[in-house]
């Protein structure tokens, strides 16, 4: 072993030892899927303890959603996404059951759920009920449409979701049928992180007050925030940004381009300075030329034009020429990868962007890494989607002080 990597092992052993930030904060993920659950996996990495509340029997719909493995009840999506967590078993719609939650409530700092409005208020635990129990609960509520407005009680998916924020209109190639950008539920992961930020405030404004509040997330508002001056454009203009493909309406070329080895890369031109770069790494620098395409307007003008001189370039070297290429010459590109192409990379593993985490009964389970990285206090992960209620006793009894004979009457009346 390199003095290098011994000294790396001990800043990594001493890492796990460190308190981390979150520590003392104990969060209820009454959710389901990932729209609001996400950021609790969030909080979890960095010391949170989350403690997941579960209908008995099947537990959440995501527990027979993506891959199955050898293990029922954890497919690979609920492996990656219920990381960090502690499964409580308890049958809200039972009156037991609601006790138990609101006691779990008073002993708690956060609460998130994602159900459609109003179905908390229908099992007897809207706000009113929640805030007694615990004046400073922060309370997370994400859903498809919002807590307010006409179509507060619709059904809310990421897909749906991605609809109508206007970000699929935008999404696909044009005159063709809009797609799901990238098939992952990014309205769900979105919605997580203003989540998380909103929990952050939360709790920052009830240290100061001792009081709680209540976080309205809308799917869709988070993906609307992030379509930069679409609204702005609209409102001063009329003007309605169509489809583009991987293209830009700021910037040409600005792209994604099959290499020779029927592989892809994404390059992005966005000043006048990096056109010329990219015309030198080409071999053709007269195309930088004022009055050819050496000024963003006149390369806007030519789209076609220039993106075909791009594609016939790039189309004639392999990938890896291309890319040696673009990074002599301080061109932005990056190879479009697949997973198979990510297991590979040297960066995603020298990041840690891919994590080995050992899962009973399944074996090695590669997941995403921790986000953000934190210089002092980074997060780690304890363990990945557990099993079905493998926490409820040790709640129940450790954290509520019920008796073992309590515990099993719960058990005989299907409460737990």
């Amino acid at each position: 072993m390199t003095e290098a990597s011994s000294e790396r092992e001990r800043s990594e052993s001493s890492a796990e030892k460190r308190p981390l930030p979150m520590a003392g904060v104990r969060i209820i993920d009454l959710g389901t899927f990932l729209a609001g659950p996400h950021a609790a996996s969030i909080f979890g990495e960095f010391g949170a303890e989350v403690l997941k509340i579960e209908h008995p029997g099947a537990g959440e719909p995501m527990r027979q959603f993506g891959s199955p493995t050898q293990q029922p009840g954890q497919t690979l999506a609920f492996l990656t996404e219920a990381r960090n967590r502690k499964s409580v078993t308890l049958d809200l719609r039972q009156a037991e059951g609601r006790a138990l939650f609101l006691r779990l409530v008073e002993k708690s700092d956060v609460l998130i759920e994602n159900f459609r409005p109003g179905t908390l208020e229908d099992w007897g635990l809207s706000w009113e009920v929640l805030t007694e129990a615990n004046p400073g609960l922060v309370f997370l509520r994400v859903s498809g449409y919002g807590q307010t407005g006409p179509y507060r009680k619709r059904s809310g998916f990421a897909h749906v979701a991605h609809a109508y924020s206007g970000l699929s209109y935008l999404a696909g190639f044009p005159g063709e049928t809009p797609v799901v950008p990238g098939t992952a539920p990014l309205g769900d992961y979105i919605s997580s992180l203003y989540g998380a930020i909103g929990i952050l405030l939360a709790l920052r404004h009830r240290d100061k007050t001792g009081r709680g509040q209540i976080i309205d997330v809308g799917i869709f508002e988070s993906l609307f925030r992030t379509l930069d001056e679409l609204a702005a454009a609209y409102g001063l203009f009329g003007t309605v940004r169509e489809r583009e493909g991987a293209g830009s309406f700021v910037a040409v070329p600005h792209g994604h381009f099959r290499c020779r080895d029927d592989k892809w890369v994404a390059i992005a031109c966005t000043t006048d300075r990096m056109f010329e770069r990219l015309a030198q790494a080409m071999g053709r620098p007269e195309l930088a030329d004022e009055d050819m395409y050496g000024i963003q307007k006149n390369r806007l003008a030519a789209r076609p034009a220039v993106n075909a001189i791009i594609e016939t370039w790039v189309g004639s070297l392999d990938r890896v020429d291309i890319m040696q290429r673009c990074l002599d010459a301080q061109v932005p590109a990056g190879n479009v990868n697949s997973i198979e192409d990510i297991f590979q990379d040297e960066h995603f593993k020298a990041r840690k962007t891919l994590t080995s985490v050992d899962v009973p009964g399944i074996g090695e389970v590669v997941v995403p890494g921790v986000l953000p990285h934190l210089s002092k206090t980074p997060g780690r992960i304890s363990g990945l989607g557990p099993p079905l209620g493998n926490a409820t006793v040790e709640v129940l009894r450790d954290l509520l002080g019920l008796l073992d004979e309590d515990i099993e009457t719960l058990r005989d009346n299907k409460v737990i």
